[in-house]
Formats: structure tokens, C-alpha cells, sequence
């Protein structure tokens, strides 16, 4: 039997993103981003975005086809992002796919745009060995997972309960008047200066926060301490020192998100982990990971960077999961859901 050849469609925050693949092999990935619209407002606002995706749906669905030489009539099925997600983003998505698969007569599978980061790297790396433990970060989510199989069981023990990483990132970027996104901003400036040179909290990381959020995440407080600390120096007439406190900032981020993602493994047995999401292209995180990981026998996997930002890769990817396992179809009834949870990979 020839493999599931999956056209994904992605569209849950600012990229309009558009894959084929067959199998684990990615044979189109095309992606229209309006984050230069957003840059402004410092921030993704939602009814640009949502307009943005209007615009570059078509478009980018025609580049994908005729990059991957496949005729939209040879597809096995179709798979769109159900959520998490902006609302009026996730609707233009998946009014396209309906749409599509209504015209062409195929198989539409709503998926879960968290379980996508982790699909997307069979394309680099293969099958995932279960259980595997996963680190999600990314401007939306901030989540520790085991998966135990990738269609079927997989479980959160551990998410954000205020601000996700990136979040944090790009506040932070405005603070220090750096440009938006802030994630590669402030890991280019982090690069110049020193991660020792300011002490900020790490939160979550008491006796007491650990007896109850073990693997939980807090950036809100984070935040908020880098604020004040700038505030002050500006106040009293010093001067910023820029790049150490990208570096410092950085590494309490990074600090926090490796320990737990460490402790998890130690906790669980696991000896396998993964990084997926925007963050995850990250430079400080993915050293610090690896180290920690590799000191308990951990093996990591990462997807390439171009494949950690949304795109229709990572939902193609788990539509062929999803076809593999021979699960049905959603059918044409199912609405975007913004708060799905990362356990329901197929609506």
C-alpha cells in the first residue's frame, strides 16, 4: 500500500501555511506570514490576521500543489488545524479545507495544531519512539507532554498558567525597545551579553510552587521583574545595558524550561524528549537542553528551525499519523475550537 499523500493547512495565528507530504516525506511547504502587518501594534491582532489569511489562502494552497508536482485530485485526504488557536484565523482555514474537500470529494481531518509540533519532526527524524517526553514553546503555549502513542495518548502534565514563553519574549522586546517578534531579537542581543550579569526569578521554582506546579510554568512574574529592573535604571538616569539583560532574561526562561523538562524525564523514566514550537529555534534553549538531557541519558530530537514556526508541514505530517491509524474523518460539521486541548488530536 502507497503512503498517505496529505495536503495540511495551518492558519491559527499569523502564518497561512500550506504542505504536502507523503509519508514522512515533505514534498511542498509553503508559508505566507503577516507578521510584518502586526509589527506595529507589537502584537498579533486578530482581525488583521485573520484578514491576511483571506488574502494568502489561495495563493499559497496553488505554490504548495505546483511545488509538490501533485494535482489536488491525487490527494488522499485533507487536514486543517481545528486549534488551539485565534478564532477568526482557524475559521479561514478551515473554511478553505471544507471547501476543498467538499469540491474534490476527499477525507477532511480537523487536527490539533499543538500535536503538530510534535508530528513534524517524523519528517526529519522518522517514527517517535514512545513513550516521549515534549516541550512545546512557542507565543501561545507554553506545555510539558508524554506521548505514549502520537494519535491516540498523549497527555499534558505540565503548562503555562499565565503568560507562554514567547509572550514573555516579545514583552520584554518592547520594554528594552527592541523590534517585534522579540523571541530572535532578544536571543541575538542574549548572544552579546552576559546571562549572569542580572539575577532574575525563576518562577515556579520554590519547594512550595514545586509541591503543587512541578511542571507547571510562570513568566507573568518574570516579566514584570524585568520591567521594574529597567524601569528603575531609566529612572535614576543610567543607561540599559541592553544586551545583558536579553542574556539574563534569557537564561531564567531558559533555566526554568530545561529543569523541568529535565526533572520530567528523571520522573518518568523517559529516554527520549522532544522540542517543538516557535521558541524552540531558540539557540540558549536548545544548548541548555541538550546538556541537561544528555546528563541523564536522554536522547533529544529537534526538529530543523524552519519546521519550529507554524506551518502546514507539522499538520500534514499528523494527518498521515491520523490516516495511518485508520481513524475516521471529521466529517464537514466540526468548528474551530480555540481552546482545544492538546489530548483530543482529532476532532
Amino acid at each position: 500500500m502507497s503512503e498517505p499523500l496529505i495536503l495540511g493547512i495551518e492558519s491559527s495565528c499569523d502564518e497561512t501555511g500550506v504542505a504536502v507530504v507523503r509519508g514522512n516525506e515533505l514534498l511542498a511547504n509553503e508559508v505566507a506570514s503577516s507578521v510584518e502587518e502586526h509589527v506595529r501594534f507589537g502584537g498579533v491582532v486578530p482581525e488583521v490576521a485573520s484578514r491576511a489569511h483571506l488574502q494568502a489562502m489561495i495563493p499559497t494552497l496553488k505554490r504548495a500543489l505546483e511545488a509538490a508536482d501533485v494535482d489536488a485530485s491525487e490527494l488522499d485526504g485533507i487536514a486543517v488545524t481545528a486549534g488551539p488557536g485565534l478564532v477568526g484565523a482557524l475559521v479561514v482555514g478551515i473554511s478553505s479545507a471544507k471547501a476543498l474537500a467538499a469540491a474534490l470529494d476527499k477525507p477532511l481531518y480537523g487536527v490539533n495544531h499543538l500535536v503538530g509540533h510534535v508530528a513534524v519532526d517524523l519528517l526529519d527524524h522518522g517514527d517517535l519512539p514512545t513513550p516521549t517526553g515534549a516541550l512545546l514553546v512557542s507565543g501561545g503555549h507554553t506545555s510539558l507532554l508524554v506521548v505514549d502513542d502520537i494519535v491516540t495518548s498523549i497527555a499534558e502534565v505540565g503548562a503555562t498558567i499565565d503568560d507562554a514563553a514567547g509572550e514573555a519574549y516579545d514583552k520584554v522586546a518592547r520594554v528594552l525597545g527592541l523590534a517585534y517578534p522579540g523571541g530572535p531579537v532578544i536571543d541575538r542581543a542574549a548572544q552579546k551579553g552576559d546571562p549572569a550579569a542580572i539575577r532574575f526569578p525563576r518562577g515556579l521554582t520554590t519547594p512550595r510552587d514545586l509541591a503543587k506546579h512541578r511542571f507547571d510554568f510562570s513568566f507573568s512574574g518574570l516579566k514584570t521583574a524585568v520591567s521594574r529592573w529597567v524601569e528603575l535604571r531609566r529612572r535614576d538616569g543610567l543607561d540599559v545595558p541592553v544586551d545583558d539583560v536579553a542574556a539574563s532574561f534569557q537564561e531564567a526562561v531558559c533555566d526554568v524550561l530545561t529543569a523541568k523538562a529535565a526533572d520530567l524525564c528523571t520522573e518518568r523514566g523517559l529516554t527520549h524528549f522532544l522540542i517543538g514550537g516557535g521558541v524552540a529555534a531558540n539557540s540558549r534553549l536548545r544548548t541548555l537542553l541538550e546538556e541537561r538531557l544528555a546528563e541523564r541519558g536522554v536522547e533529544l530530537r529537534r526538529p530543523r528551525p524552519g519546521l519550529c514556526t507554524d506551518n502546514g508541514a507539522m499538520i500534514a505530517a499528523l494527518g498521515v499519523e491520523v490516516v495511518r491509524a485508520g481513524l475516521r474523518p471529521s466529517g464537514l460539521e466540526f468548528s474551530a475550537d480555540s481552546g482545544l486541548p492538546v489530548s483530543t488530536v482529532l476532532v
